[in-house]
Formats: C-alpha cells, sequence, structure tokens
C-alpha cells in the first residue's frame, strides 16, 4: 500500500521534471511513510512512497527489473496488494523466471513480460501500477477490478502525468502548464449525487483511469482506457434441494478470500461495525490471529452507535475489541482534514468517523481487514426490494403508467401512495440512480441557478445500464452500483480516509473469486424471507454468531440531522456559508435560508446541506485557499 507519482514526458526530457516529481511526493507521504524514492531515464520520471507489508527490508519502488539479458528492461510503481502472489511465484518461476524479492511487487512485473498486457487477468487484489518498458518505449497502467486502488493522469503539452492522488498533480500544474479550471459538469454530478463518478474529477484537465481498465501509451499519445474486467451476473436457476450448494461455495470462496487477505509481515486486524459483512470478516480472520484486534467508532448520542452491538458481537467471537467515540467538536475540527485528503468532496458523513476509528487502529495495527462489498455482490441494500413490490406496474401498459404518473405529480407531498405511484410510473433507468441522491430537481435549481433543465442522472447511468439489459432488476440494481455508489463513494472513502491515517484496508468480499460465486446468485437468494443477504446469511449461519445473522445494517451512522439542527453544527454550518467564495456556483441566500428551515423543523435537509458544505469546505481548500486543513506530520508505531 503505498502512494506514486510518474510522468511519460512528451519530449524526452525528464530531467527537468526529476525535481518537481520530488518535491510533489511529499505531499502524499501519508499513503507511505516508511520509504521514498525516484527513478528516471530520459522518457520517464517516477516518484514513490512506501507503506511497507510485505517484504519489509526489499521490494523498493520504484522496482527495476528484467531477464537476464536486459536486466533492467522495466520499471514498477504500484500501490495495493496481490494476495496470489505466492501462487504466481510458483507458476512464473516454473515458467523459467528468476526472482530477487519476496514481495508482491516483482510478480507483476514479471508477470507483464511473462504474459503482457493479460497480467491484469491473473492478479487476485487491489492495484494501481505502472510498468515503463525501456526497450519497447512503452507505458503501461492498470487498475484493479473494482477500482479499490485510485489512479489519476492528466495529459499536457509537456506529457501524462499520473498518480495516486489527484493533489500530487495539482502541486505540478505550474511545471506541466495545467490549468485549473473547475469542470461544470462534474460539479453537477456531484451536488446530484454526493460524489463524483468516474472517469471525472472536479478540474477538468484531471480524470481517472475507470476501474477496471488498462492503458498503453508512448510518449505524446493520449490516454485511452481499455477494459479487462466486464463484470456480470449470469444468473442460472438453482435446481430445488441444491442451495445449500451455493451457500457452501460462498462460504468456502469467502473463507479462500480472507486467508489470502491476512498475508503480510506486519499485524493484522479488523473492523468492526456489528452487522454479519464485518463480523463475518472478522471471524474468519481470527482463524488466522488467534490474538486478532478488532476497532468500531460511535457517538454519544442514542440510537447512532453501534458501540454495544459491536463489543456484543467481539465477545461472542473472542476477540479484543478498541472502541473510539467522537465528540461533535472532534467530528467539526476534522472536516477540513478529510475534505483535503478527499481530493474530490464525497459528501457522506460517515467518512469523520471512519477517519478517527482509522486514526485509532492505526495505534495498534498497520494493516486492517473490512466488509465493504458485500452489499453490492450479494444484495444487501434495502431498495433492492423495490423490483419485487413495483413489479406489477411493469405488466401496466405504458399509457396508464404515464397517467398513474401524472396523477401523483398533483397529489400533497406526504400523502400516502403518492411516493409508490411516482416511483411505479418511472421505468428503472429513470428512478434508480444507485444508493446516492441529494436533491430532486426543483431543489437542485434552489441552490444551483444554474443547473440545466435538460440534466439529468443518465449522462451518467443510461451507459452503465445499456451493459446491463439482460440482466433481472434486482441484478441491474447492482451492476449500477458497483460502477457508481461503490467506486464514487465506498471505495474512495475505504482508500483516502485509511491512508490518510497510513493505514491498510483490505476488503476480503472485493475478491475476484468471491465474485465468481457471487454473480450466480438468483434474485429469489438475494432477497428472501424478509431479509437482503439471503444467501450470505446462509452461507455465514456456521461461521457468524447467530445474534448477528439478521441485524439490521447500520454501518457507522452520524446524527447530522440533530447537529445541522442544534448547537453542536449549525453555527459551524451557518459561517461555512458565509465565509464560502461559491458564489458563482451556490446561491448563498437560499442554501442559508435551506439551513434555516432545516433547524426549525420544516424540512429534513441534511443531506442536502451536507453535499453543499462539503464542497464548500473543499472549494475553501483547493481553489480558494482560503483554509488551511493543518495537516500534521504523524509518527506511528513501527514495530507492529
Amino acid at each position: 500500500m503505498c502512494g506514486f507519482l510518474g510522468m511519460l514526458t512528451a519530449r524526452g526530457d525528464a530531467d527537468a521534471f526529476v525535481d518537481p516529481v520530488t518535491r510533489a511526493l511529499p505531499c502524499m507521504r501519508h499513503r507511505g511513510p516508511d520509504d521514498a524514492g525516484t527513478w528516471h531515464d530520459a522518457s520517464v520520471v517516477f516518484g514513490f512512497n512506501r507503506l511497507s507489508i510485505v517484504d519489509l527490508e526489499h521490494s523498493h519502488q520504484p522496482l527495476v527489473w528484467g531477464p537476464a539479458d536486459t536486466p533492467e528492461r522495466y520499471t514498477l510503481i504500484f500501490n495495493g496488494e496481490i494476495y496470489n502472489f505466492v501462487e504466481l511465484r510458483e507458476e512464473l518461476t516454473a515458467a523459467g523466471h528468476t526472482f530477487h524479492t519476496r514481495g508482491d511487487s516483482e510478480t507483476i512485473v514479471v508477470g507483464y513480460h511473462h504474459w503482457g498486457e493479460e497480467v491484469v487477468e491473473h492478479l487476485r487484489g487491489m492495484f494501481a501500477f505502472a510498468i515503463w518498458d525501456t526497450q519497447e518505449q512503452v507505458l503501461f497502467v492498470a487498475r484493479d477490478q473494482f477500482g479499490i486502488k485510485p489512479l489519476f493522469y492528466a495529459t499536457t503539452p509537456a506529457g501524462t502525468v499520473f498518480a495516486s492522488e489527484k493533489k500530487s498533480i495539482l502541486e505540478m500544474a505550474p511545471e506541466l502548464g495545467l490549468g485549473l479550471e473547475l469542470d461544470q459538469r462534474a460539479i453537477e454530478h456531484y451536488v446530484d449525487l454526493q460524489y463524483v463518478p468516474e472517469p471525472e474529477s472536479l478540474h477538468t484537465g484531471i480524470r481517472r483511469l475507470e476501474s477496471g481498465c488498462t492503458a498503453t501509451l508512448k510518449a505524446g499519445d493520449e490516454v485511452v482506457a481499455k477494459r479487462y474486467f466486464k463484470p456480470d451476473f449470469e444468473v442460472t436457476p438453482v435446481p430445488k434441494g441444491t442451495e445449500q450448494d451455493l451457500f457452501d461455495r460462498i462460504a468456502r470462496a469467502l473463507e479462500d478470500s480472507v486467508e489470502k487477505h491476512m498475508r503480510a509481515d506486519v499485524t493484522v486486524g479488523s473492523f468492526l461495525s456489528g452487522g454479519i459483512d464485518s463480523t463475518a470478516i472478522a471471524t474468519l480472520a481470527k482463524r488466522h490471529n488467534p490474538n486478532l484486534l478488532t476497532f468500531t467508532t460511535g457517538f454519544e448520542r442514542e440510537g447512532y452507535s453501534e458501540i454495544d452491538v459491536a463489543a456484543e458481537s467481539a465477545e461472542a467471537i473472542g476477540v479484543e475489541h478498541i472502541v473510539k467515540v467522537v465528540s461533535p467538536e472532534e467530528y467539526a475540527a476534522a472536516i477540513p482534514k478529510i475534505m483535503w485528503y478527499l481530493d474530490d468532496p464525497v459528501a457522506d458523513p460517515s467518512l469523520v468517523p471512519l477517519y478517527f476509528v482509522a486514526q485509532e487502529a492505526r495505534k495498534h495495527v498497520k494493516v486492517v481487514l473490512s466488509g465493504e462489498g458485500a452489499d453490492e455482490l450479494f444484495g444487501g441494500y434495502t431498495i433492492y426490494k423495490e423490483p419485487l413490490s413495483l413489479a406489477p406496474f411493469e405488466k401496466m401498459p405504458s399509457p396508464l403508467r404515464r397517467g398513474l404518473g401524472r396523477l401523483s405529480r398533483v397529489l400533497p407531498d406526504g400523502m400516502k401512495g403518492k411516493s409508490l405511484l411516482e416511483r411505479g410510473s418511472m421505468t428503472m433507468e429513470d428512478r434508480y440512480y444507485g444508493n446516492a441522491r441529494s436533491f430532486n430537481f426543483q431543489q437542485l435549481q434552489r441552490v444551483l441557478p444554474w443547473a440545466r433543465e435538460e440534466w439529468d442522472h443518465k449522462e451518467v447511468t443510461a451507459p452503465i445500464y445499456a451493459q446491463s439489459t439482460h440482466m433481472d432488476p434486482v441484478a441491474r440494481m447492482q451492476h449500477l452500483d458497483l460502477f457508481t455508489w461503490m467506486r464514487g463513494d465506498i471505495l474512495v472513502k475505504a482508500d483516502k480516509i485509511n491512508m490518510a491515517n497510513s493505514l491498510e484496508l483490505r476488503v476480503p468480499f472485493l475478491d475476484k473469486e468471491v465474485f465468481e460465486v457471487a454473480q450466480t446468485i438468483p434474485h429469489s437468494l438475494k432477497i428472501a424471507e424478509g431479509t437482503t443477504k439471503y444467501a450470505l446469511r446462509k452461507a455465514m449461519e456456521q461461521i457468524v454468531p447467530p445474534h448477528v445473522l439478521h441485524r439490521k445494517k447500520l454501518g457507522f451512522p452520524v446524527p447530522m440531522r440533530h447537529w445541522l439542527a442544534g448547537d453542536e453544527l449549525f453555527g459551524w454550518a451557518q459561517d461555512t456559508i458565509t465565509e464560502s467564495q461559491t458564489d458563482d456556483i451556490f446561491d448563498r441566500k437560499a442554501v442559508l435560508e435551506m439551513l434555516k428551515e432545516h433547524r426549525d423543523g420544516v424540512s429534513d435537509h441534511s443531506r442536502r446541506l451536507w453535499t453543499v458544505l462539503a464542497f464548500m469546505v473543499w472549494h475553501g481548500i483547493f481553489v480558494e485557499e482560503r483554509i488551511n486543513p493543518q495537516i500534521e506530520e504523524k509518527d506511528y508505531p513501527v514495530d507492529i
């Protein structure tokens, strides 16, 4: 787990960019405080910050490797972990290749020499990497299947620069001749979806290589992404009486994934929120580390904490449990830091408690496991039940459905049945954005006067839906979330917030072997017996304590609705809006009115307000340079 910055120059003048790369590296030292290095030739300059997890004394990067006849042919920079590196090393050694380290990094570059671009098909893990082939003068970059690890890039007249974090590219903007204009369409997408969808960023000149993609380029080339991972929920009916075979396959796949994810030369712990996902991971992890430490966070306000249930789960599975309680004052003080670490804002209040539990965990361990991805792969969101409740509407003629839609619009807000008619009259493509949606268009236009009436979420979702027309409705929703909510919110915070604390987070559910099983589950075994993730719950019956199996998912809930209306955050929110220099984007008066309506109980605007407030803080840091996030050098234990 690390952070890298590299540049393929357009004119073969890499010498001129060694100093800019070296100066930009420290802004993401949190990703790799253990070691740093640079490498360059005439065309390429690579910079690297390392968080040492495997083969601590060796596997330094940038890593140079080549076959016997050209021993320095390739240079690699790599962020992530390859969990099947032991098996791949054995396979590649049997094929005649030589290794000089005991780490997973070398496996990638040797695999690239052996398999070429298809090396990504063999990797089981999370990764973003770049390989420079000095013989062919070709740069190969790749990102893991689900997008667990980030990869930003910018193509400029000086060349193509790529990095683990956008801020390091921004640091080099003057030398690159890179403009720093904001992308108006990306702002619209953010305000409506609560995150910036891939491949966009809020700066027009900087983009992201999408999850499951590679790109190969020479000097002066544009980055053209090539998709190698095309997730599909190809479901075949499960013969009656054989459901248990499926449940057993799920259990075996997850057990194997956790075993592989425990590979490390440092201490591995686990987050524990009290639900089935994190409890399953922690229970399986304990089999490989009897002294496993688990971590959770919460708030003092009743109903907004999983501390008690997480402690109950920890006791049931026999692990030591460490808790961090977050106060409103700590929460508010951490927001600027978190927005700086994120690169682009994500309007998810759970980012803040995650920051604090990661900070606490890093005092004890260097790696944690977590349960991200279980909901998307196994059907865990309550909204996935919607196709069942709306099934009768699907059988109606289109004119009748449109008529019901017109009727829903004249019914008073809050009237029973209004929402059902409204949703039932719409197609899935019109209805379902994914798991994030802050504003309807009228609300959006209130705070964003320049929003285009003809714009809607389908700019983002239509291409994704087009790939899933053969799937059942629940699978289509899962497929959409894999490409929107999961990689735009869930995995961004998983990477950025934990790396802010120099803590590696591993997600065993998001494993290619686990996905191969999950994609075969019929919707009747995802949503069943009044619960979600039914097949996963059945698979975990012999693993997870019984009191956890059917507990409602909470995650890290935040009392944002109460805090924004009360003394905890109302004053902070009012000051943030008043001081923000975003009048060219937001209607300040409208946002202040919304805050007052929320305080007075006229309407719950907490999600919408948080979306705007997060952006304003981000803007104050990266655009106005008015807010100082006060990032301090952290000193964590070395021998853990």
